[in-house]
């Protein structure tokens, strides 16, 4: 090698449990993420050179740097392919011994700087010595390793006649530790490496031959008629060679003790018994052995009598509900009304409670809370893409890898009959032909049929009628009714920006500032600088976005700390306005705007969805000559209804209403709601399609700081809605000072908080008459002369 250090820069392939030496050619299967994208890096280049490198610890899944030896091998990738489970095969060739320098990136991939090292190379008569020597042990390998073409290859490696080159492709033939070749790979020697290699290559050799003896001895023992149990015979003459004498009736016995002392129902004695006997007939190398030892083992491990104590002191889940949750105050009433009749009934069924909300409103972690309150041990499961009903009951077990269902392996993790089960994300199950999940769970939380729950995989009946179960949604919309009647359904509405700040200061920015590792007196944030946060980059019902937002910038507060010198002290850092736009990007929700000035034909609508309210802007104009309804938008077939039976009552009534009938009848009407991309459907956008064709017929624009909600009928009532506390706090985010709705909807604005109702101005109505007056903004001038409609113009909208 030339004498000046060669230094590369390759993408580094860790490897795991062997060495990968020069000149030896190596298949290898590649499935890690880093992994794969090394590998395919280094397929883009001309060299196609890659670091291959052993792992120190096998277990380690995403290794770093130091993970890795320091040593390893440049080679070259001859090929790759993929494999139907998306892994990468590959073949790659070891070129040079390279000692790594540094690493340069970890992500996508890892890529480092290596050094190359000189191969071994001295010559004498101790180096040709070993080499005989181990030319000689090379020859035996085929005596007892008996595999395909080992002959051959011993015939050729004894005929090699670089000593370096030997050792490197004995190495990687025989079993040896990672340890053990990395070693030989790291000698710089050739003298020593043909050492170690030779003391090596004995000691396998001699745990080949006596593989072969305790083969031979186990065979003379067992007879033709037991040929079935040969492994058996191995492994104790394995046992006995290395003076161990384990008893396979140890563990029968042992297991018979613990039913005998385990606590159980006679039954399932009766049937563990039953499946004890069974199992010491059965041969340890049989697969029923050990099916029915799991088996076994779920039954004395499950909580068939042992239940946690209840403490349920209302004081202190009003405590604990408080100090975990701010606002949803008629949330948490219910849920101590609920604990209040265990406390007083405590042989009562515990109530199912569904937990219905947009997501980040603390569905989940109200569950946690009511377990901490109760004293129980909490539970979570997931139910998101559940589409198999074998994954709640279990599998039978005459299938391979069978096993209990996801509620079992939950209270067998509790350790009592009796916890705090959550089942989240129920609204989100599927279904196909493996069963409907959904069903399933109509025997798990009906308190009448749940105290006999047979999981598949169990197969005996166990009582769940102690758990407290807790579900939760986003919406109930795809949750089936025999399930909804079987739960108390309890929503959670979105939080106004009074509230988000509170939950700020009190929950998201304490636990940010902790998880970055800063205190209190580190990073201050101003309450102007906190609500800037809340109305420019968040826009949602919960608050899950806010607090990614604040973990942002407690991240920038720790970057900023971990770039300061050495022995400089860390000065308080003031979060100020002016470095949001630098920290956090762009603002990405702006005020209204645009559409402070609406145009005819246009109105504001307010429209709920599951992640809570959102402000719908419904535009209008008319088609001369054309009598065709146009609906644009992927509005659904409520919707669409609903823009049809608004357009028909103002034809109907127009000239009640002191419309241009005229207009109806040389016009078409092309109705468009923006955002075109998501499907939008309901009812609610009755009197906001009627207000907006109203507009468009008399030429005048709507107030454009008013917003309305409510159905239409085809006799002009204006009917109530879902969602009002979502679409009031919608409006308020958006700036929208009215707000009209329907007067039988005037009972839900008390679920709005205080401080929002303060600020909006309401106007409940009953019929669409009453809705043109309240909608119009009466400083915007008439339409010109030839299209002015006067009649509307002075008495419709005064």
């Amino acid at each position: 090698m030339d004498s000046e250090t060669k230094v590369l820069t390759l993408p580094v392939l860790p490897i795991k449990r062997t060495v990968l030496f020069p000149g030896v050619m190596m298949p290898l299967t590649v499935g890690r993420a880093r992994s794969m994208a090394a590998v395919q890096a280094a397929m883009k280049t001309e060299e196609k050179m890659i670091l291959v490198v052993a792992q120190r610890d096998s277990q380690t899944e995403e290794p770093g740097l130091n993970d890795l030896y320091t040593i390893g091998t440049k080679a070259i990738i001859k090929q790759i392919g993929q494999s139907s489970e998306g892994a990468i095969h590959a073949f790659v060739q070891g070129v040079d011994r390279v000692a790594v320098i540094e690493e340069t990136q970890s992500a996508p991939y890892a890529i480092a700087r290596v050094r190359s090292l000189d191969r071994p190379s001295e010559t004498g008569t101790e180096v040709q010595a070993m080499h005989r020597a181990i030319q000689e042990l090379v020859r035996e390998l085929p005596r007892v390793i008996q595999a395909p073409g080992m002959q051959e290859a011993s015939e050729a490696l004894s005929h090699e006649d670089d000593p370096v080159a030997l050792a490197y492709r004995v190495a990687s033939l025989v079993n040896l530790s990672v340890a053990e070749e990395q070693k030989l790979l790291e000698s710089t020697a050739t003298l020593d490496l043909l050492r170690a290699l030779y003391v090596a290559l004995s000691k396998e050799i001699q745990i080949l031959q006596l593989r072969d003896k305790i083969t031979s001895d186990a065979q003379a023992k067992i007879g033709k008629s037991q040929r079935e149990y040969m492994l058996r015979e191995q492994l104790k003459t394995i046992q006995q060679e290395l003076g161990e004498n384990d008893d396979d009736d140890n563990e029968i016995a042992h297991l018979k003790k613990q039913v005998a002392e385990a606590d159980l129902p006679d039954h399932v004695r009766k049937e563990a018994e039953r499946e004890l006997k069974r199992l010491a007939k059965v041969p340890p190398s049989s697969a029923d052995h050990q099916v029915l030892r799991t088996y076994l083992e779920l039954v004395l491990e499950l909580p068939w009598k042992k239940a946690s104590a209840d403490a349920i002191d209302l004081a202190t889940v009003r405590q604990v509900l408080e100090e975990d949750h701010y606002g949803i105050t008629e949330v948490k009433e219910r849920i101590v009304e609920h604990l209040a009749v265990l406390k007083l009934n405590p042989s009562a069924k515990a109530p199912i409670l569904c937990l219905v909300g947009p997501p980040g409103v603390g569905k989940t972690s109200l569950g946690q809370s009511i377990a901490r309150a109760m004293g129980r041990t909490f539970e979570r499961l997931s139910l998101g893409g559940v589409h198999d009903e074998a994954e709640l009951r279990g599998h039978r077990r005459t299938y391979v890898g069978a096993l209990p269902g996801h509620i079992i392996q939950a209270v067998r993790r509790a350790g009592v009959n009796n916890p705090v089960l959550m089942l989240d994300e129920v609204d989100k199950m599927g279904r196909d032909f493996r069963g409907d999940p959904a069903a399933a769970l109509l025997e798990i939380l009906d308190p009448a049929q749940n105290h006999t729950f047979r999981d598949h995989y169990l197969d005996l009946p166990f009582d769940l009628s102690k758990a407290f179960f807790i579900t939760t949604a986003n919406t109930l919309d795809t949750i089936s009714q025999p399930l909804l009647d079987r739960m108390e359904i309890i929503r959670l509405q979105g939080y106004s920006e009074h509230e988000k700040a509170e939950i700020a200061r009190r929950y998201l920015w304490p636990r940010r500032l902790k998880e970055a590792g800063l205190n209190a007196e580190q990073a201050l944030l101003s309450d102007e600088v906190l609500n800037l946060v809340i109305g420019r980059y968040t826009r949602e019902a919960g608050v899950r976005q806010l607090e990614q937002m604040l973990g942002r910038l407690t991240r920038k507060v720790s970057l900023a700390f971990a770039e300061l010198p050495e022995g400089q002290e860390r000065q308080p850092v003031t979060i100020r306005q002016d470095m949001l736009d630098e920290w956090l990007g762009s603002e990405r929700f702006m005020p209204e705007e645009a559409r402070k000035n609406l145009p005819p034909g246009v109105a504001t609508g307010l429209a709920w969805t599951p992640a809570g309210g959102d402000v719908l802007y419904i535009e209008t104009t008319l088609l001369p000559g054309s009598h065709e309804l146009t609906l644009t938008g992927q509005l659904g077939d409520v919707m669409q209804e609903s823009a049809r039976a608004a357009r028909s009552y103002l034809w109907s009534h127009a000239e009640s209403m002191g419309l241009d009938i005229s207009k109806f009848k040389r016009n078409g009407v092309h109705i468009h709601v923006p955002s075109g991309a998501i499907p939008k459907d309901g009812p609610s956008a009755g009197i906001t399609m009627a207000t907006a064709l109203a507009s468009s017929y008399v030429g005048k624009a709507v107030r454009s700081d008013t917003a309305m909600t409510g159905e239409i009928s085809l006799s002009g009532l204006v009917l109530p809605v879902g969602g009002i506390k979502e679409k009031v706090l919608a409006a308020h985010r958006a700036g929208i000072r009215r707000i009209i709705l329907p007067k039988a909807n005037e009972k839900d604005l008390k679920e709005v908080p205080q401080e929002v109702r303060d600020q909006l101005t309401f106007i409940p109505v009953e019929r669409i008459e009453e809705v043109l007056p309240a909608a119009f903004n009466q400083d915007i001038p008439a339409a010109p002369p030839a299209e002015r409609d006067e009649p509307l113009a002075t008495s419709t909208v005064s």
